[in-house]
């Protein structure tokens, strides 16, 4: 079946006690809009970016509670489509992303967004889009995370692998999940280093269903190239350590390799890359192509 969900039903941080939206059967298809991260505060690059509210930050449209799906499930997200806004923004400053320190003011560009295209300006400089969704999970075990960081819930991870076409699995504390999404980017690099991307609102499709035959702690990530661990923490490069020791042990037990074995394979065909570096918690992802989990018989799903 499917559904829509506006805007309006928005939420600023994922928790168990958020009253659902909407409520749906597992395999069902929704369309979901989404505000910018802004909530569209920034309408020109002369609005007074000190009187921002922070509080109305990185709003998520839902929750919507998926029936069928139970506390130590995993949720299947495939993402058919994201169709965005015409217009978008991004803003730096003081204090925020690497370069905060050196910054004396807060700035906001303006941008419109060449949907026919695929492309952006920046100063002349034209530049291919890559829509991703950078808020996107569900309620997570014990309290309530703002909707501005990351965890194993999902959240804030601001990764760019997750687009249309891809699937994203997240593992489940509470019955009906409790899903949610916003903060979409027409365009990001991996770091989102001057702490936004470029925001914009947009339409995004999605199928909810229950995933059979892959356990995860973590979100993962699987696309057209391969699958993606994804792993957030205070600290980069505990991120990155934990993402490998998570993808080995969710490969190895399908196949006979020893851990020194495994060891020895993600060495040389897995690759540690980076979500972000600005969000309260960083994330990182590492990646093992399609092909190894193909000798091996894998299937992830």
């Amino acid at each position: 079946m499917k559904h829509s969900l506006h805007k309006s039903n928005l939420f600023y941080a994922m928790s168990k006690d958020n009253p659902a939206a909407l409520r749906v059967d597992a395999g069902d298809t929704i369309t979901i809009e989404t505000n910018d991260c802004f909530l569209g505060q920034i309408t020109s690059s002369d609005t007074v970016l000190d009187q921002l509210d922070w509080d109305r930050i990185n709003p998520a449209t839902g929750p919507i509670h998926i029936d069928g799906i139970q506390a130590g499930d995993v949720l299947k997200v495939t993402i058919e489509d994201i169709t965005l806004e015409p217009k978008g923004v991004m803003l730096t400053g003081p204090g925020l992303g690497v370069m905060g320190d050196d910054m004396e003011k807060m700035e906001a560009k303006m941008f419109d967004i060449d949907t026919s295209e695929g492309t952006v300006s920046f100063n002349g400089l034209s530049l291919p889009l890559n829509p991703m969704i950078g808020v996107i999970g569900v309620a997570p075990e014990g309290e309530a995370v703002n909707n501005g960081t990351p965890g194993r819930h999902g959240g804030n991870m601001d990764s760019k692998k997750i687009t249309t076409g891809a699937t994203l699995y997240l593992p489940v504390a509470h019955e009906g999940a409790l899903f949610g999404l916003g903060d979409v980017h027409a365009k990001m690099g991996d770091g989102e280093v001057s702490v936004s991307g470029l925001e914009t609102g947009a339409s995004i499709t999605v199928t909810l269903d229950k995933a059979h035959n892959i356990k995860t702690r973590h979100p993962i990530v699987v696309d057209a190239d391969g699958v993606y661990m994804t792993v957030s923490s205070e600290s980069l490069d505990t991120a990155v350590d934990e993402s490998v020791k998570e993808m080995i042990a969710l490969l190895r037990p399908h196949t006979d390799l020893s851990l020194s074995e495994m060891t020895m394979l993600m060495s040389l065909v897995g690759e540690a890359q980076i979500n972000q570096v600005v969000d309260p918690l960083k994330t990182a992802r590492f990646f093992v192509p399609h092909h190894v989990l193909d000798h091996y018989g894998i299937t992830l799903g």
